[in-house]
């Protein structure tokens, strides 16, 4: 393989676990929103930190609620496209380390440079709780070629062949630009019950900006309005759900998102004909109305095509359960480097200030702010509204600030939350008219 450098050209902390930055890219100074410039191998995109942080909590959860293995089993997990090994390392360094021990890493990658860059990582900055697993060689249709680092097994081999050469209850596919070539080998390479996660970056042909690429790549229709992050999670993750369906599996939905520059969502999948021949009932369009509402159909008409998105997930987003324990508390417990860390990594050449730790840990809160208070709407039927759409719904100058909106329609028994997006969208279980009246009454009597 490609020479890695001994020492990087400096550090970065990303969690608890340090992360080597090549001497030409800029030190990070604060969360970028938007895609981040690549500029080689080694590169390290801080704007997928937060995704990474998600992953972290999720991966911790499912070992300690067992929802994918039995208490006391392995689970194996698999980063497919794994780069230089970023969400690997935190996977090994911050999960709980009463759990590590049946945790079964795999990353994998095609770029020598890349993974030698791994390696030197995390040779350098290992774990810090050693994991000595054993390879297990009966689980390949041939010897994997590669080598254990610290409780990692890091191979090289083309991300479809090493997808169905194992099976593994928890994949990461996080591709440059578009899933659509490794879905199906992703899904094979699942076990009966399993977790997959999986992230695009195309974004424009997920929201429609691009219409040729969103019908080649999606088989789908969009309208770049207000709804485009929505449809851009529903269009990809019907794709992952009519894909599960085609090899006799059924998704569960646990979180998806749009985040910035990218698409995220995570899905349980399991093995069911009977289940997943009923796919297309979570299948339909969203149309939108001239009063600027929206609705779900299955079965659109021609005019409503016109006027639609699609097709799509209708159904909901996140897990109830899983998702309500995404708290900004649990990402601090579980990411937040502790102050002997931080000395230990300032001894080995990491430059970390008051106000970088400050920093990490707004941006630690951030991954995770207003997903357990939605996620209870969010895993069932509900209303998605852009609160600067409001005003002209309503026919009134103004909207009220989101907490004051809330609470009106508490008190009328229903629920909102706020989604974690970067524009100020929430969920309600009320309906259009119900919101539009109390925003009316809210204008009015301030």
């Amino acid at each position: 393989m490609a020479d890695a450098p001994r020492q990087p050209g400096h550090l970065w902390l990303e969690g608890k676990t340090v992360v080597q930055l090549r001497a030409d890219q800029p030190r990070p100074t604060h969360m970028p929103r938007g895609p981040a410039k690549r500029t080689g191998p080694g590169f390290l995109n801080p704007a997928m930190a937060p995704a990474r942080t998600r992953s972290v909590l999720l991966l911790a959860d499912a070992l300690e609620h067992h929802w994918l293995v039995k208490d006391g089993h392995d689970l194996r997990a698999l980063d497919a496209l794994c780069a230089t090994g970023v969400r690997v390392r935190r996977w090994r360094n911050e999960i709980p380390n009463q759990v590590q021990q049946r945790l079964r890493i795999t990353a994998n990658d095609l770029d020598d440079f890349a993974l030698d860059w791994l390696k030197t990582s995390h040779t350098l900055f290992p774990p810090v709780i050693a994991v000595g697993h054993a390879l297990e060689d009966d689980r390949y249709e041939r010897p994997p070629q590669g080598v254990m680092e610290n409780g990692i097994f890091i191979m090289k081999n083309d991300a479809r062949i090493a997808l169905m050469e194992a099976a593994y209850q928890w994949i990461d596919l996080d591709p440059f630009g578009s899933p659509v070539n490794f879905l199906d080998a992703a899904i094979q390479g699942l076990s009966r019950i399993g977790f997959l996660e999986v992230t695009a970056t195309d974004t424009a042909a997920l929201t429609g900006s691009s219409a040729s690429s969103q019908r080649r790549r999606y088989g789908a229709k969009g309208i770049v309005d207000t709804y485009a992050h929505d449809d851009a999670v529903r269009v990809l993750l019907g794709l992952v759900a009519t894909t599960a369906a085609r090899h006799d599996r059924v998704v569960e939905p646990v979180l998806a998102l749009f985040d910035g520059h990218h698409v995220r969502v995570s899905v349980k999948i399991r093995r069911s004909k009977e289940s997943a021949s009923e796919v297309l009932d979570w299948m339909g369009w969203r149309i939108r109305e001239r009063s600027g509402a929206y609705r779900f159909v299955q079965h659109p008409t021609p005019e409503e095509v016109e006027r639609g998105s699609g097709p799509m997930w209708i159904g909901p987003l996140w897990d109830r359960d899983i998702a309500g324990r995404l708290t900004e508390e649990r990402a601090l417990e579980l990411c937040s480097p502790s102050t002997e860390g931080i000395q230990q990594a300032t001894s080995s050449g990491l430059e970390w200030s008051e106000g970088d730790q400050e920093y990490a840990q707004r941006e630690l809160r951030r991954s995770v702010r207003f997903i357990a208070e939605a996620a209870d709407l969010m895993s069932r039927d509900h209303l998605l509204l852009h609160i600067d759409d409001l005003p002209n719904m309503a026919g009134v100058p103004h909207a009220p600030k989101m907490e004051v909106l809330f609470t009106a329609l508490r008190g009328l028994g229903a629920c909102a939350a706020r989604l974690p997006d970067i524009d100020p969208f929430f969920v309600t279980d009320a309906t259009l008219p119900t919101v539009l009246d109390c925003l009316r009454s809210l204008v009015t009597d301030s």
